[in-house]
């Protein structure tokens, strides 16, 4: 099984440009295939050593969701592992280890249908003005959460983000997305200056590294990571009490509706975001809708009675 995984996991990094979170994803979704073919449940000495995978069918792949769905896993998570296992038998039918894609007609469970959270304008602007600009960590976490609102960046993009990737002139900034695609993103106004300051404070206080620098840099002038991203936005929603499922994606979530309230394109929004395809996108139209029904139903005489 190691040496089919390994083999996968080169072809989707090398060959499908998959970022370390997917790899980290597929591995540990595959793995627990695995543990599920040594049959779930069963006694130790009853419990097949080492299953092997080319063997698996689709009554395999079926229960195997069927299990997750029954140990009360989400629908979306037990999606994303049937999509790993479903990847995997495509490799092997394409380097000829298999006759066919066992899990290619089994049914997923469908995803529940959910919008995301987004902040309201005025929430907004509370949180991103929310860090003290009085110290050097207090401009980078403002820095941070400008751009996660004017650009509407991934996080893992924003993790990414290098000096050089940034034009302060211009107010853009080039980020690498899903599957090593590259994009130019604008930088508003705010964002640019915020960004500007940290820099000047941030090279006034000796902590830079190297070129290629990173831009966002913790204490020890190391590349700020995903999970010390996510603390900083974190600390500050809980800081300024904003309620809700609030997440670093959620500064995306509104970077877009925002835009779209505001009149943008939708496809202009989707070549910002990054988005594959523009059904993707149209999520944001349906949370819009919402926003302008509710504002018709308290203000148009016609609505009320």
């Amino acid at each position: 099984m190691t040496d089919y995984l390994s083999g996968f996991l080169d072809y989707m990094r090398y060959g499908k440009g998959a970022s370390e979170n997917t790899l980290v994803g597929y591995e540990n979704d595959i793995r627990q295939f695995v543990e599920y073919l040594k049959g779930p449940g069963e006694p130790v000495e009853r419990r097949r050593a080492e299953p092997d995978l080319l063997k698996a069918d689709n009554l395999d792949v079926r229960g195997f969701l069927a299990h997750l769905v029954k140990l009360g896993m989400k629908k979306s998570s037990a999606q994303r592992k049937a999509a790993a296992i479903r990847s995997l038998y495509r490799y092997l039918f394409r380097e000829g280890l298999v006759e066919k894609n066992p899990a290619k007609l089994v049914a997923t469970p469908k995803k529940e249908k959910s919008q995301p959270s987004v902040l309201s304008v005025d929430d907004a602007f509370m949180l991103v003005e929310a860090p003290a600009c009085d110290k050097l960590e207090g401009m980078r976490d403002r820095a941070i959460l400008e751009v996660f609102y004017s650009a509407g960046i991934r996080i893992s993009e924003l993790a990414g983000l290098d000096r050089e990737q940034v034009d302060l002139l211009q107010g853009l900034a080039k980020v690498t997305g899903k599957g090593n695609k590259e994009r130019f993103v604008p930088l508003g106004r705010k964002a640019v200056e915020a960004v500007s300051e940290y820099i000047a404070a941030a090279d006034a206080s000796g902590r830079k590294s190297p070129a290629p620098c990173p831009l966002f840099l913790n204490n020890r002038g190391q590349r700020l990571s995903v999970r010390s991203i996510r603390r900083v936005v974190m600390k500050y929603v809980r800081e300024k009490c904003i309620h809700g499922n609030v997440s670093p994606h959620t500064l995306r979530h509104t970077f877009a509706t925002h835009l779209l309230g505001a009149g943008a394109d939708l496809r202009a929004i989707q070549e910002m975001l990054g988005h594959a395809s523009l059904s993707t996108t149209q999520k944001y139209t349906h949370l819009d809708m919402e926003r302008l029904m509710e504002v018709y139903d308290k203000s148009h005489p016609r609505a009320k009675g």
